[in-house]
């Protein structure tokens, strides 16, 4: 029993002169793995349209249920996405959401991303429900404005060819 006492002993003493391994947060941020689910985001093509075209297949694939998604038609005059629709409302309710990437696996253009954002703060239930141009302004030097104009006939796909842009 003594021998036990002072082995825990000698532990705490070999480990009371080590130097800490505090990270000074906020100066300092934390590098997250490579993997790292964190605060989502929704993309862009490099034209500037979002990718979202209101399929609402991550809201089906999300076991919280907590993606709501309601789609519009796109017009010549105000282009929001390639395509025929765009999401006019895309709302997360972080306080429902469990990070587990299902909605990032189950949409087509590789709109909605878990990012490496971890600061989730909020005081308040409405504030922790995320609306699309939250989302979209995440990082607000990656987005461009929409709508766009656009001449009619030039965007039929969904997903566009970025190789041979029309």
């Amino acid at each position: 029993m003594i021998g036990e006492i002072l082995k825990g002993l000698g532990t705490t003493l070999k480990h009371m002169f080590m130097p800490p391994v505090t990270i000074q947060y906020p100066e300092v941020e934390r590098p997250v793995r490579y993997r790292f689910k964190g605060r989502h985001e929704l993309k862009r093509y490099d034209t500037g349209l979002e990718r979202c075209i209101g399929c609402s297949l991550c809201a089906a694939a999300c076991p919280a249920d907590a993606i709501f998604v309601e789609a519009a038609e796109n017009t010549n005059e105000e282009r929001y996405s390639p395509g025929e629709r765009y999401a006019r409302v895309y709302e997360i309710n972080m306080m429902r959401c469990i990070f587990c990437g299902y909605c990032e696996d189950a949409c087509p253009t590789q709109a909605i991303v878990l990012e490496d954002r971890y600061e989730l703060s909020f005081y308040d239930r409405a504030s922790a429900i995320y609306t699309k141009e939250m989302l979209l302004t995440a990082v607000p030097e990656r987005g461009l404005a929409t709508p766009q104009q656009t001449a009619p006939g030039t965007y039929d796909r969904s997903i566009p060819d970025m190789e041979n842009p029309r």
